[in-house]
């Protein structure tokens, strides 16, 4: 025993030793609910329903860290559309009838529920990736002026993360020492393979471009 207080070391360790991962299948569950919250078919109840998702996304995610958010903050990451400005009532009638005119006409109905879906994705493990890595503050509350810095960062990130010039981090490598398939094997499987591979391709250059994006901040 070297005689320090516990309670005195906890509280200078970093947020980062307390962090309790968020995990793939919970993440996956709101991810979920967000594609569910993209295909319900009136014109302004989906807003609603996306902000009461995303803000218990938000909580669950801050929780896990320790983290408290401001009521004025969980508004700010929980908005559907980016920017302080909510949409008018007009705006998202027309946007309703706008995704019933393409589900109707085209095949392209699914961009709604997939938008939501990545939206909601990209929020919780973004804000997860921050509060881990990225935050220096050391108050245990999130305000407003901080989840507005966070909340422009991520939006910022999902709209660059296809850009030419982002650097990801290199996917790890994996090839077994004595390779015993066939050309056409070989072949077959590095298609299946790089399919499978495309989230992971996505997620990286999503980190990469909030990295980026935070640093700016």
């Amino acid at each position: 025993m070297d005689g320090t207080d516990p309670m005195v070391k906890d509280k200078e360790a970093p947020l980062g030793d307390k962090r309790a991962p968020l995990g793939t299948g919970r993440l996956g569950v709101y991810t979920a609910l967000g594609a569910a919250t993209g295909s319900v078919p009136l014109p302004v109840l989906p807003d609603q329903l996306v902000r009461r998702l995303r803000g218990a996304l938000v909580h669950d995610v801050s929780a896990r860290h320790g983290l408290s958010l401001t009521a004025e903050a969980r508004d700010v990451l929980s908005a559907p559309h980016p920017g302080d400005t909510p949409p008018t009532l007009i705006a998202q009638a027309m946007r309703y009838a706008s995704s019933k005119l393409l589900a109707r006409f085209t095949p392209l109905g699914f961009l709604s529920p997939v938008r939501s879906a990545a939206q909601t994705f990209a929020l919780g493990h973004l804000l997860d990736r921050y509060i881990a890595t990225a935050r220096r503050e050391r108050a245990v509350r999130i305000d407003r002026e901080e989840a507005r810095r966070v909340r422009r960062a991520i939006d910022h990130a999902v709209i660059n993360t296809l850009r030419s010039d982002l650097h990801p981090a290199a996917a790890p490598s994996a090839a077994p020492i004595e390779d015993l398939r066939d050309q056409v094997t070989q072949i077959l499987d590095g298609i299946v393979i790089a399919a499978a591979g495309i989230p992971d391709w996505m997620v990286r250059r999503l980190d990469a471009a909030f990295d980026e994006a935070i640093r700016r901040a």
